[in-house]
Parts: structure tokens; sequence; C-alpha cells
């Protein structure tokens, strides 16, 4: 095992905002202007209109713009006051104080208060599917005056600070909710009542979901939009033609194959952009069934490292969107991703060395054994990875069979039947590793029937230990140092192999000013967007 300094040295330039897509120049207006409706292309259609109890991409991007959260983050991930105006957290974790904006009032005209806040909060943490880990700490929640909300813990979460904007954590109504016992199935869920800046009018079902403008809004003179329609095209090439007519606006999470691309971003009238996308960046990963004959051998799973090229795979799968990624750890997510991550170097006659030593040697077909690769049925990017894996690995006399199967039957296979030798799928490191990464290497969270967890099947206390004391550790510094050590054992373990980030790209028509102007992108309030006129 090698560092390969330069490689890493290029993924943390790459990392910065903007810099795999150097072509944003994008025209600005002196003044937002008012009024226009903005046509937002969704897909999939949302199950729900509320995060409360789901967590489907398709339902973040539609419910902040109904339903608020307590605070917001911009581009550089500080908080921006929402529903909540001040945040005060005590010395030993294990308070948070939330002074609440007064004269906020639910699209039914009831009154905003804390009641609603402490409500929100104990809902999520029973029924939200990360809200279970993020909010897991909680004791109670104070109220002791309409605008004022405590958080008490049992214990410090200093991840839980950076957890509350509305797509991740939103605030409903108590008086609506009040008495639930199915929060996912509540009709809140199909037609909202929040205290944002847009107010749902209609859900027509395969077609379209329209947000007014909502005349009330505490924030005054905005939103600046008179109406979003929220679209859904199921079909890649029909989306893409929504696009270039002007039928759709603007359109979040790489609506149109990667290889249009390059063509759209010559257009006179369209634009790509890369921001908003590292509030949860995503990860794509071998993870191999530590229980398999082959991959359960140390040195089977360093010969698949160092049979890889990773930047061939962000070339070949991403046609080049993407940047190498050695560590569980997003380059995207900089302030918990440690550079100095081991990488085994791309070295085809190392990995024979490697699997000879294993016990393994070339059969007279020069075949050493054979394995199904069960592709993610999650679109093309897997198929391709797939097709890089069989052909890398076929070179080092490792056959590989792509198995290819519906969703359901994928995840049966992985997480509850352990019917597989290796998959590669995506994972979302999200905002911190402790709710997006501990998941995938916490021996406690190897679960059958558990999708999108420890698949691999990892156990290792010094592993367990480092996330368990990350999850309450206060100093950000000392964190910071657990997270990099996490980073370089499992590196040396390899219960995965970690290949490529990617920023989800936003396709949008240059006449639509401010549209990311937070963390999460397209999944914000849009509360800032406007369309120039005449453009």
């Amino acid at each position: 095992m090698d560092i390969r300094r330069r490689q890493l040295n290029q993924i943390l330039a790459l990392s910065a905002v903007g810099a795999i897509l150097p072509f944003r120049d994008f025209a600005q207006a002196a003044q937002p202007v008012a009024g226009g409706t903005l046509n937002l292309l969704v897909q999939p259609e949302p199950p729900t209109l509320v995060t409360l109890a789901h967590t489907a991409g398709p339902t973040t991007r539609v419910s902040g713009k109904v339903t608020e959260g307590l605070l917001a983050y911009g581009l550089d991930f500080k908080p921006i006051p929402q529903l909540a105006t001040e945040w005060h957290v005590s010395d030993d974790g294990l308070e948070y104080s939330f002074k609440l904006r007064e004269g906020v009032k639910w699209h039914d005209g009831r009154d905003f208060t804390s009641e609603d806040v402490a409500f929100s909060i104990l809902a999520l943490k029973e029924v939200h599917p990360r809200g279970r880990a993020t909010f897991s700490s909680v004791k109670e929640v104070v109220t002791p005056d309409p605008y004022t909300a405590i958080i008490r813990l049992s214990k410090p979460a200093p991840y839980l600070i950076g957890a509350l904007q509305a797509s991740e954590s939103p605030i409903v109504p108590k008086h609506v909710y009040d008495g639930t016992k199915d929060f996912a199935a509540h009709s809140n869920g199909r037609a909202p009542i929040g205290t944002g800046p847009f107010i749902f009018r209609e859900w027509a079902v395969g077609s379209h979901i329209i947000l007014d403008r909502n005349p009330d809004y505490w924030d005054k003179g905005k939103p600046y939009l008179d109406r979003i329609v929220i679209k859904f095209i199921p079909d890649a090439s029909a989306r893409l033609a929504a696009l270039e007519t002007g039928e759709v606006d603007i359109a979040p999470d790489t609506p149109v194959s990667l290889s249009e691309i390059d063509r759209l971003k010559a257009s006179a009238t369209l634009a790509v952009d890369d921001r908003g996308n590292d509030y949860s960046p995503t990860v794509y990963r071998i993870e191999f069934n530590l229980a398999n004959d082959y991959f359960k051998h140390d040195k089977v799973r360093q010969a698949v490292a160092h049979a890889i090229d990773r930047q061939k795979i962000a070339d070949i799968a991403f046609y080049g969107y993407a940047v190498p990624a050695p560590s569980p750890i997003s380059p995207f997510l900089k302030a918990f991703y440690n550079p100095d991550v081991p990488v085994y170097a791309y070295d085809p006659a190392k990995a024979e060395e490697l699997l000879d030593e294993a016990g393994f040697p070339r059969g007279a077909d020069g075949i050493r054994f054979e394995v199904p690769h069960d592709v993610m049925p999650y679109g093309d990017t897997y198929t391709r990875i797939g097709n890089y894996l069989r052909d890398a690995l076929s070179k080092i006399g490792v056959k590989v069979s792509l198995r290819g199967q519906d969703v359901p039957t994928w995840l049966k296979r992985v997480y509850t039947d352990r019917d597989f030798a290796f998959v590669t799928n995506g994972m979302g490191n999200t905002f911190d590793p402790t709710i997006g990464v501990q998941r995938l290497y916490w021996s406690k969270n190897f679960k059958k029937g558990v999708p999108f967890s420890n698949g691999s099947g990892y156990s290792n206390p010094e592993i367990d230990a480092i996330f368990e004391q990350a999850a309450v550790e206060n100093d950000h510094a000392k964190r910071v140092e657990l997270f990099n050590r996490m980073q370089v054992i499992i590196a040396r373990d390899l219960p995965d192999i970690t290949l490529v980030s990617f920023r989800q790209l936003t396709i949008f028509n240059r006449k639509v000013q401010d549209h990311t102007v937070v963390a999460d992108g397209l999944s914000g309030s849009l509360s800032s967007t406007y369309i120039l006129k005449n453009a």
C-alpha cells in the first residue's frame, strides 16, 4: 500500500465548490424581479410531500418550500435563521436553546409557537428514518414561553446542530397532527400545511404539484415567484426535450444522461450547476460480503483494490463528472475528509501476486475463481461500473458475471438473504459521519433485513469505539481526529473499496436566478429565487 500524494492533492483541488464544472457564467440581475411561474422538474414523483417520516429524495425537493425548519445552512454550511432567530448550545452539549420567530402563521391561519417545535422534534425522534438516530438522545423539549424551545439531551449529540434544516427536520403543525397514530399515512403528507413561502394548492398524481406564493410570509417581500409547478417526467429523453423547449425551467439530480452534459454546457439558454449537493455528498463503493469464500480473505480484497483504476471509473461510468475518492468520507465533505488515507495504487501485477499468495492460482483456463456481481438496480451508472469491474478483474484472473434484478429482489438478496459476493452501491454521507457513515461500518448496525446499512458484515471493536466516542464528543478537533483514524483503519481492513464521489448536477434556464443559495440546493425554500424578464 502506498500514498499517492499527487492523486490526493488533485482530489482536494477538485473538491472546491464548482471546480469539476468550470463553466458557471450565469447572468446576474442587479435586483430581484417579482412575479412569474417556475417549472421545476422532480423525478421520480414523491410518495409524500413532507419529510417528517420519509427521506425519499423527491420528497426533500418539495417539502422545504411549504414546511420550514428551525435553521437553514449556507453553501459554507454556516447556520442561517429560519423559524429560529437565535440559538445557544450549552458548554456540556446537553442543552440547545432556540429563540423562535414571532408573528409566524401556519397556512391555515393558526399561530406558530414553541409547542409546534416540541411536538415536531419528538415526532422526528419517533418516526423519521434518520431522526431516530439524530434525536435519540433527546430527553425532553421544554417550552417556557411561546417563542422559546429548549431541547435537553441525555448525552451530547454534536451533530444535532447540523440537522435542523427543513428537508431533514421539518417543523410541522401540532394542531394538525396531534393524536395521530400513523405519521407516514397522515393526510398532511398529501396536502401539507406549513409556514413556508409557498402554499400547497394541488397534487395531480402522475402529472404535477402546484405551490402558490404565500402572501403572508414572515420574510416580507418574499417569495418573488408567484407559483411553482413541480412536474414529473419519467423518461430521460422527454426530460431533456422539456428543458430544451422551456417546458421545464430547472431540474436537479442530474435529470438527463451524463453523455448530454457537454452539449448542454454550450447552450445559449441552459446552464449546469453542481452546487447545493454537499449537505449529503454521495460516495460510490464496492461492498464485499465478508462471509464469502473468496472475499473473506484480506489479500483477495487487496488484490481487487490494486486491480481498480478510480480515474477510469470516473471517466467511464460518470463521463468525467466524478472525482476519485479513496476514503469512506467524500472529499466534498471537507470538514471531515482525511487527505492522508493510504491508497492501494493501481497495480495489476501486485494484484496477481496477492491472489497467488492467497491460494488462488490461475487454472488451465486462466481463471482463478468466478463470482457474481449484483448490479444495483438504480440506473445505468451502476451497469457501467459493473462492466468496468468485470473487465478489470478479468485481467487478474477473476471471472465476474453481472447479475441483474429488480429493486426488491436486490435488497432482499443483499440485506436479508446475504446471498451475494460483492455489490456496488452509492451511499450519502449526509452532513455528518455519525449520521451518514457510521451505519455502514458499525457492527451493531449489521442486521439482516435492514437496507443500506452494514452490508459487508464488518466488525471491528476499534472502529465501533471510534464511532461511539465521536457521536458524543463536543470538541470538533477531537471528532476530526477520531474520524481521521477511522478512515485509515477502514482503508487497511477493506470491508469495502470507496471508488468515486459525485456531485449531482442541476440543469436550469439562465433566466432563473438565485436558485441554489443553501447547502441542500433545490431542497431549500426557493424564497429568494426569481426569473429574469425577457431573458
